[in-house]
């Protein structure tokens, strides 16, 4: 049976939004399973790599439950959790500032933040290259970016395992402790992943600068870096 086309537009965001609310309560749990723990040491990369002063304030967009802002705060910044889904930030344990909002329109005045960090969701927003430039507004001239997205290995063995593990056991394993649509969509939803050289021209059109990529692990992960324009 064909798969359904993916949803686009309001629609998409209607379904990111309601999706996540349902999976807030295993996130965290999921997740871990999902990267064997490992996504919290690509996070305290990530924030390493913004090489901002302590005490910095940071964006958090698309927070989810609050992983990579628990870090930042860990780390010595002032962080601020963002996310389209109530839901998400209703259960981001021990995280005080959150606000909730779609990431195409941050409720936030212009250069008011240091950095952003944002952790696998570049594929959840429906419109990538306006939330690039809202991030953009919302960071100060010389402020730093830091995102962490999925990847696919491109070792030919590395690749199959991932493929097997990622495009079969994550959703049964969504299944068992969470949702199940949910689980099955996550694999799915890379399909709305640009390209790199894509994504590396969103962010310079949108006012970024010594824009860095690099594969995490064999390409398990990718993390780009990039600096606002002065």
């Amino acid at each position: 049976m064909p798969r359904s086309p993916l949803p686009q537009g309001e629609e998409k965001t209607r379904q990111v939004r309601a999706m996540f609310d349902a999976i807030a309560p295993r996130y965290e749990l999921v997740n871990k399973l999902m990267t064997f723990g490992l996504d919290a040491r690509w996070r305290r990369r990530a924030v390493r790599d913004l090489r901002l002063a302590a005490a910095s304030r940071v964006l958090d967009v698309a927070a989810g439950t609050g992983d990579f802002t628990r870090e930042l705060a860990a780390q010595g910044h002032r962080a601020v959790a963002t996310d389209l889904s109530f839901g998400m930030l209703d259960a981001a344990r021990g995280v005080r500032a959150r606000v909730q909002a779609d990431a195409v329109h941050l409720p936030f005045p212009d250069g008011a933040f240091d950095g952003i960090t944002c952790g696998y969701a570049l594929r959840n927003f429906t419109d990538l290259s306006t939330t690039f430039v809202e991030m953009a507004r919302v960071v100060r001239p010389g402020g730093r970016l830091s995102f962490l997205e999925v990847a696919e290995p491109r070792s030919g063995l590395w690749r199959a395992g991932f493929r097997l593990w990622f495009r079969h056991a994550v959703p049964f394993i969504g299944s068992l402790v969470s949702d199940r649509a949910a689980y099955h969509y996550l694999p799915e939803s890379t399909a709305y992943l640009p390209p790199t050289d894509e994504i590396v021209g969103l962010l310079n059109r949108a006012g970024f600068v010594a824009v860095n990529h690099r594969f995490v692990m064999g390409g398990l992960s990718q993390q780009f870096l990039a600096t606002r324009t002065r």
